[in-house]
């Protein structure tokens, strides 16, 4: 690892990390995407209003699928004739329904005053300015069930009846909601009535390799060549796997990029990562460690130092390391078996991961990697603790 030039930087583009950032397009989102199109259709072909929802955990593209998937509903409707605007509300910070309704409003009308006007009131405007536009208006309610549990399901129930207020008037409103949880038991009999509940679109959690083909892609955008190694991604794509969670596979990536950056080297290492971590979702803690009996302390303390340049380790690297730190502390060396039981133990305790290697790798061992601590200082840590027994 070399250091940079000062002033220099691994990024070439670090907005393409933020969370506003959507792509152009989503990888391994395609089948909701398509099911998505088919479910709208009609309100570019068949002049047909529209409801769905779109639910799946933190982290599975649910906001950026939503924003993509509007913004290419308006190009077909440009391209079919039929004007479609849309406009996104989250929730969380948009809580009631005079919030969501003036927040909707200034679509159309950016100085509309925020005081003085009554929920109905706000809602004969919205119908006078889509009236005005000429627009299908497609309504993107995210984080819906913030809405739900503070002031019910009215809003959503007007929503899916927008049209039939006013007879003879033309579709006009579709509506999509977004959760992390099914949001059909806080709805009131008659929201679900109108609410088309079979119109859900499912978004699974990212397994392991989808989320490395995600950070692949952010490399490529964000990053020079060459200041992200394939070790480094392969450990966030570890990290991360057990959530599915590619927001904080991005997250990560980010932050151990600064921490390159503040090093003034070159290369984003293991150890960056590790440190990111660390920093951004600390689970291992001094007293955790403290916890462990000496032989898992002193086998920890061998991967740790093993590991300070690498990404992974295989067993017998770390057997190695092992025999070392007890010759250092005066301490007899545990068998194989032994051994493996302590690998296995911290395994399991979530100190480590340990798997067995997969293709590409002659026979079959078991690696190991650090995903909670940097090793650094883990193995300040551990030596500590070891004197302190001694």
């Amino acid at each position: 690892m070399t250091s940079s030039p000062a002033g220099a930087s691994v990024f070439k583009d670090i907005q393409k990390l933020s969370f506003d950032y959507v792509p152009k397009k989503l990888i391994h989102r395609e089948p909701q995407m398509k099911r998505l199109r088919t479910l709208f259709r009609p309100v570019v072909e068949s002049n047909f209003s529209q409801s769905a929802l779109i639910k799946g955990s933190v982290g599975t593209g649910k906001t950026h699928l939503s924003k993509i998937f509007s913004s290419d509903l308006s190009k077909l409707g440009q391209e079919k004739g039929k004007y479609i605007e849309h406009v996104l509300v989250n929730c969380r910070q948009y809580y009631t329904e005079d919030m969501v309704l003036l927040k909707i409003i200034s679509k159309f009308q950016p100085h509309f005053p925020d005081r003085g006007f009554s929920v109905p009131e706000k809602l004969e405007v919205l119908r006078k300015q889509i009236n005005k536009s000429k627009c299908h208006l497609l309504i993107v309610l995210d984080e819906v069930d913030v809405l739900l549990k503070k002031s019910g399901s009215n809003l959503i129930y007007t929503f899916t009846r927008f049209d039939e207020e006013v007879p003879g008037i033309k579709a006009s409103l579709s509506l999509i909601l977004i959760s992390q949880h099914d949001v059909f038991p806080l709805m009131d009999a008659a929201s679900l009535s109108t609410f088309r509940r079979t119109n859900v679109v499912t978004m699974n959690e990212y397994d392991r390799e989808e989320l490395k083909d995600i950070l692949v892609e952010r490399v490529e955008l964000a990053f020079f060549p060459g200041s992200v190694p394939e070790g480094s991604l392969d450990l966030i794509a570890d990290m991360t796997s057990e959530s599915g969670d590619a927001r904080f596979g991005i997250e990560l990536l980010m932050n151990s990029g600064m921490l390159t950056d503040e090093e003034g080297v070159e290369e984003v290492s293991p150890e960056h990562v590790r440190l990111a971590k660390a920093e951004t979702f600390r689970t291992i803690t001094e007293e955790k460690l403290a916890e462990l009996d000496k032989g898992k302390k002193l086998t920890l303390l061998a991967i740790a130092r093993k590991m300070k340049k690498s990404a992974y380790i295989n067993t017998g690297e770390a057997e190695e390391s092992y025999a070392v730190v007890c010759e250092e502390f005066n301490e007899k060396k545990r068998g194989h078996t032994q051994f493996w039981k302590y690998i296995k133990d911290l395994d399991a305790l979530g100190f480590i991961d340990a798997k067995i290697s997969g293709e590409g790798v002659v026979g079959k061992t078991t690696l190991i990697s650090l995903s909670e601590i940097p090793a650094k200082q883990l193995e300040e840590i551990l030596e500590k603790e070891i004197a302190r027994s001694e």
